[in-house]
């Protein structure tokens, strides 16, 4: 049986649900297509906990019945089935008890966003630079492989090949919800293609995970913001060392610094460079508003040392270790072909039970 704590909270959830559907009815909300969309979204929301509910005193009913038919049986055979039926009934119960306490943890405003990732080569030298391509081409896929859509943002080509840094925006629904669990720093054990005495080594890069904000969301004032117009350098079009087009973008009061040189269009690059100012102007907003250092951007990359660490990919074990869970998978290949799904359902569980056990959800 639910307690009364749940019971009092099912109860403004089943009359906030209602009143949903009276909203819906009512020819001025249905009038008002940014007002309905939002009473509909509100809908949507409480619809499954509601069924989940219903379920739930189903199943209950069902047990309690079967239990009050099993008191007046004399059959043996049928006394035993009726004891088996309420005993079903409520294990079901208890399942959708759990169900209902998971559909309850509040959900985070962010979850729907779009993200900005940004990978950052680390401890390791030329081949920390590499695990960043390898890494940005792993979230990459996994886009893909969800049906999103990435769109490479900015970086920094490193000379023995990779990256020093990458930025790429990630779109679809619930993208954030999904990839913010990858924050922080990841660490690889391998043989470099360039090590000729097959020695391992330990690599590490940094991924920042950033809830892509829009302009009505964060307070940007421009002439908070230092314009630098530079002379593009790497690998390009014809024209990108030729011409005045890449952009460095400084807000004064926070030191934030955003460069952006990848199109051959200054307009372009300013474009890509104040998106990408805005996502972590957002994310210190919301680290303000929490007052959760644990949330801070610079707080998710860490220094990107060895031993700070989220999770570890071991080439020559074929693992991958998430070290805040204790999960390890032996299918590294697949892994980093983007097969994230086994790591981000369970970090989202561990997440939702740690809420409801009233722990530091962070």
């Amino acid at each position: 049986m639910i307690d009364e704590q749940l019971a009092t909270k099912m109860a403004e959830v089943e009359a906030s649900f209602d009143e949903t559907l009276t909203q819906m009815a009512d020819p001025d909300v249905a009038g008002d297509q940014a007002r309905y969309t939002e009473v509909a979204k509100h809908h949507a929301e409480l619809r499954p906990v509601v069924e989940t509910y219903h379920a739930y005193q189903a199943a209950i009913a069902e047990a309690d019945e079967a239990q009050e038919m099993a008191r007046a049986e004399t059959d043996e055979s049928m006394l035993t089935y009726l004891r088996e039926q309420a005993s079903a009934k409520q294990e079901e119960a208890a399942d959708l008890i759990k169900k209902l306490q998971l559909l309850l943890v509040p959900k985070d405003p962010n979850d729907d966003k779009d993200v900005i990732i940004e990978v950052r080569a680390a401890a390791g030298g030329d081949e920390a630079a590499l695990w960043a391509a390898d890494l940005s081409r792993m979230y990459q896929r996994y886009a893909e492989n969800h049906g999103w859509k990435s769109e490479h943002l900015g970086g920094s080509d490193a000379e023995g090949g990779g990256f020093k840094e990458v930025t790429f925006a990630v779109k679809g629904t619930g993208a954030f919800s999904r990839l913010k669990y990858e924050a922080g720093v990841h660490r690889v054990q391998r043989v470099p293609k360039t090590e000729s005495q097959g020695r391992i080594h330990t690599s590490t890069a940094s991924v920042a995970v950033l809830p892509e904000a829009e302009a009505v969301e964060v307070e940007l004032d421009v002439n908070d913001v230092k314009v630098d117009v530079f002379r593009s350098s790497g690998p390009g079009g014809q024209s990108v060392n030729t011409t005045d087009s890449a952009i460095r973008l400084t807000h004064v009061p926070t030191g934030i610094k955003v460069s952006c040189q990848d199109e051959k269009s200054q307009l372009q690059n300013k474009e890509k460079a104040f998106r990408i100012l805005r996502a972590r102007l957002y994310q210190n907003q919301l680290d303000a508003q929490q007052a959760e250092l644990s949330a801070n951007r610079r707080e998710q990359v860490g220094t990107g040392d060895r031993s700070e660490k989220i999770r570890t990919y071991n080439f020559k074990e074929n693992r991958v270790t998430d070290h805040r869970i204790g999960l390890t998978i032996n299918q590294l290949p697949t892994i980093l072909e983007g097969d994230l799904d086994a790591f981000v359902d369970a970090l989202t569980l561990d997440h939702q039970a740690r809420v409801l056990s009233g722990g530091d959800p962070a």
